[in-house]
């Protein structure tokens, strides 16, 4: 059962951005600042052109004006590098806090959402839009917030050059507010939905790519292409509508932008017969106009990227919510007792998995869960875990549901170890430092051997080049897991088919030498190697979701039950 991460409304983006801003206030000032001068000095240039051609006309000289123009000029010039300079290290800073805030928001993340994520979904939001983000901030805010300051002065100074010239080009520019709010409306929607179209679309990759040999083998090359299809054809509806967008913009946007000028020149001629005004002041305003057409253009070339950039925020800020909810810790358990009572849980709208199960777990038990294929054994390790919440039911340790605990709580209390597992980029040391920051050497290299790791030769080798664990075989990769495990130090460790990867010599010793350094800690083994039960204190044995038998191993192996018979096939079959 997958789930969709959710996506931030318009209002948490807003303060979400505040937020950033006010991380780096005085960066954010300083490029406010800078940009402000810099569009100041641009209207300097145009208002003293038109004071020499009415002072031309009156026989005066322009030494003076000309000498101060050009200084305006580079004096525009200096300050816009300086400005494209400061915001460039201001949005630098930003984008480096929110990838920092993704990384912290992603570790932590209730497992039960890691566990159900579209992992597309969840890839697409750390990768590409992380990255619009960021060239956003980068390239197109900056610019933006140049060309808003640069146009509101432009306007400002034909207002002041002559206020019936300011409202003729004012008026002019209505069709540039249309056009522009016309698509503002639909530019969000349209860019989340293709969001997630692209979303669906790299998981549909990553699961067609991770599955490639169980397609092949089952010949569902045809299911997968058709449905590869669909999930294209979704991605380019969504790609087209926002290219209609744009299409419908900037067409509308490029004509109404030369009204302004053309408009002003027809009504400063009239003006001008009539003594109105004087040939400065419309050279004056026609420049102005013409000037506020190129950071009008610039604002809306980068409107798209804005909006896309919108969406893709809207979809890394979403990540905040899930994480929230789990902000105010529960109560600290009072002790290790874990107590499974009248659990039912099922997937979606399915019929039931785990049925009416109810379990007490001892502080320090080697317990082992044992069934036929399908009968709720990893499911029942998942809701001891905390990684799901029963339908009915509750599951505590220390008489707390295991399911409210916080991330931070839950790593201290139970650990659930799986065989798929991941190998990070960077050392053997690395790899181990994310369970225990704190651990030295000494403590990473007994928990190495503890799980036959004896083909690390150095705590530094370098494991960079091997990240899938391709070239370093999955039962390397289940070892640094295991070893993990150990220095992460809970008090409780679920074990679902976490030695399946290894051979099986190499899985006995590792069981063996884990049951060692985890005396005195509680264990659950959910395992289809039935010597992991024989080893065990008692035996939980699963049949259609109930539990059906619990015991010993010597009990139960002559009960004439379920668990004498799987225990009988399992032995009978070995070589």
């Amino acid at each position: 059962m997958t789930r969709d991460l959710p996506v931030a409304d318009r209002r948490r983006v807003r303060q979400a951005a505040l937020r950033l801003i006010r991380r780096d206030v005085r960066g954010f000032a300083a490029t406010l600042l800078l940009n402000g001068l810099a569009a100041a000095a641009a209207l300097v240039s145009p208002w003293l052109l038109g004071r020499i051609i009415d002072t031309i006309a009156a026989g005066g000289t322009i030494d003076l004006l000309a000498a101060v123009a050009v200084g305006g000029a580079l004096l525009q010039l200096v300050l816009s590098r300086y400005a494209e300079r400061t915001g460039t290290r201001f949005s630098e800073r930003v984008q480096e806090h929110i990838r920092q805030e993704f990384l912290d928001r992603v570790l932590a993340l209730p497992a039960a959402t890691v566990e159900h994520v579209r992992t597309g979904d969840l890839t697409a939001r750390g990768t590409t839009d992380v990255a619009v983000v960021g060239y956003t901030l980068r390239d197109a805010a900056p610019a933006v917030l140049i060309s808003a300051l640069q146009a509101l002065f432009l306007v400002a100074a034909v207002f002041l050059v002559d206020p019936l010239l300011g409202a003729c080009g004012l008026v002019a520019l209505a069709g540039v507010a249309a056009a522009s709010r016309w698509y503002l409306r639909r530019a969000r929607d349209a860019y989340l939905e293709e969001g997630a179209a692209r979303s669906e679309l790299a998981e549909h990759l990553a699961a067609g790519a991770a599955g490639a040999r169980t397609i092949e083998a089952l010949s569902l090359q045809d299911r997968r292409t058709r449905a590869a299809e669909r999930v294209i054809e979704r991605s380019r509806v969504a790609q087209l509508r926002t290219l209609f967008l744009r299409g419908v913009l900037w067409p509308s946007v490029e004509v109404s932008a030369l009204l302004p000028p053309v408009l002003v020149l027809l009504l400063g001629g009239l003006l001008l017969d009539g003594g109105q005004v004087t040939l400065g002041a419309v050279v004056s305003c026609v420049l102005y106009l013409r000037q506020l057409q190129q950071p009008v253009e610039t604002i809306l070339m980068w409107m798209e990227q804005l909006q896309s950039s919108g969406a893709a925020f809207a979809r890394i800020e979403g990540l905040q919510l899930p994480a929230a909810r789990t902000d105010v810790a529960a109560p600290e358990p009072r002790d290790d007792h874990i107590v499974a009572t009248g659990v039912h849980f099922a997937y979606a709208s399915a019929a039931d998995v785990v049925t009416g199960v109810d379990l007490t777990v001892r502080p320090g038990e080697r317990l082992a869960v044992v069934g036929p294929s399908g009968a709720g054994k990893s499911t029942l390790g998942k809701l001891l875990a905390g990684i799901d919440r029963p339908r009915l039911g509750t599951v505590t340790v220390g008489s707390v549901p295991v399911a409210d605990l916080s991330p931070a709580q839950l790593r201290r209390h139970v650990v659930l170890v799986t065989q798929e597992q991941h190998l990070f980029l960077g050392t053997v040391r690395d790899n181990l430092h994310l369970a225990d920051p704190t651990a030295d050497d000494n403590r990473m290299e007994k928990a190495l051997a503890a799980v036959g790791a004896d083909w690390v030769t150095s705590l530094d080798d370098e494991l960079g080049p091997h990240a899938s664990g391709a070239q370093l075989g999955p039962d390397r990769v289940q070892q640094l897991a295991l070893a993990r495990v150990i220095l992460a130090d809970p008090h409780t460790v679920i074990l679902d088919e976490a030695t399946a990867m290894l051979d099986p010599r190499t899985a006995r010793r590792a069981e063996r030498s884990l049951a060692a350094v985890l005396d005195g800690r509680t264990v659950i083994a959910i395992a289809h190697r039935l010597h992991t039960a024989r080893d065990a204190d008692r035996v939980v044995v699963m049949e259609g979701g109930r539990v059906v038998e619990v015991g010993a191993h010597d009990e139960l192996v002559t009960a004439g039950g379920v668990y004498q018979g799987l225990w009988n096939s399992w032995h009978g079959s070995r070589p």
